[in-house]
């Protein structure tokens, strides 16, 4: 059975792309099987991915509309299975933004991903979700069929209002749609460690959220940042790089992490 998490957070440009596809890799890396879903209409964890968002048929758009499943609708990308990190893409395009509208009267509208998922859960040992940064129902489907969350965050001021809303939002979640819904983990991403005031929010995370603070650290690093523009995850596009180094760690931990829940 696979374990589903959702890379959450509603605040924008906190590097939750980044962290799924790199997560993605990481974990294919480490022997898992993985299945990755963009549930964000701009499509930036299809295309870091390595597979077109123009040139695909069918997207997750489909799987939600129940013309298409999963089996039918994800795909693979050559550029992973060079690198040795290949895993599954249910991929993304702007259709998916109309799926907003079209889903509004439709029954069980915030469970169709959960249904869909149920056909293929055998396949994979870690599905993992990228949500776009707001509350819609897009992330409300990811958020039903989850086992938990996990929440990149940068260690500034304006990161840690963010997170209150976060955590607001999984409680609503968890009390009206997901019983299993839990923050499985906050993840520090874009960490540097000469600046202060990051180190002073790390330490106030540690101590309020203690073993929910994931020892991993992702370091500012630059080739992450360039890997997108050559369409794979850093893991695959610079593998000595600190960035990529420290993402197949963050697997690790995340594989033992969930071995002891």
């Amino acid at each position: 059975m696979a374990k589903i998490f959702c890379v959450a957070n509603q605040k924008g440009g906190v590097g939750k792309t980044t962290t799924t596809v790199n997560l993605a890799a990481g974990l294919a890396k480490v022997g898992q099987r993985v299945l990755m879903i963009d549930l964000d209409p701009q499509g930036n964890a299809t295309m870091g991915s390595g597979v077109d968002k123009r040139q695909l048929e069918l997207t997750v758009y489909d799987v939600l509309l129940e013309s298409a499943s999963i089996a039918e609708a994800r795909a693979q990308s050559d550029k992973l299975k060079d690198g040795g990190c290949s895993y599954d893409i249910l991929g993304a395009n702007r259709e998916l933004a109309g799926a907003e509208v079209e889903l509004v009267e439709v029954e069980r509208r915030e469970r169709r991903l959960k249904q869909a998922l149920a056909v293929v859960d055998a396949e994979y040992d870690f599905v993992l979700i990228d949500c776009p940064p707001s509350l819609s129902m897009l992330t409300l489907n990811g958020l039903c069929c989850a086992h938990g969350v996990i929440v990149p965050m940068q260690c500034e001021y304006f990161a840690l209002e963010g997170l209150t809303d976060l955590v607001n939002t999984i409680k609503q979640v968890k009390a009206n749609l997901n019983d299993d819904l839990q923050i499985i983990g906050l993840l520090r991403v874009m960490f540097d460690p000469r600046i202060t005031l990051q180190q002073q929010v790390s330490d106030q995370l540690k101590a309020h959220f203690s073993d929910k603070v994931f020892d991993t650290v992702i370091p500012r690093n630059v080739r992450l940042a360039e890997a997108p523009s050559y369409g794979v995850p850093g893991v695959v596009f610079d593998p000595s790089s600190k960035g990529a180094q420290a993402f197949v760690t963050f697997a690790q931990e995340m594989v033992d992490r969930i071995k002891a829940m």
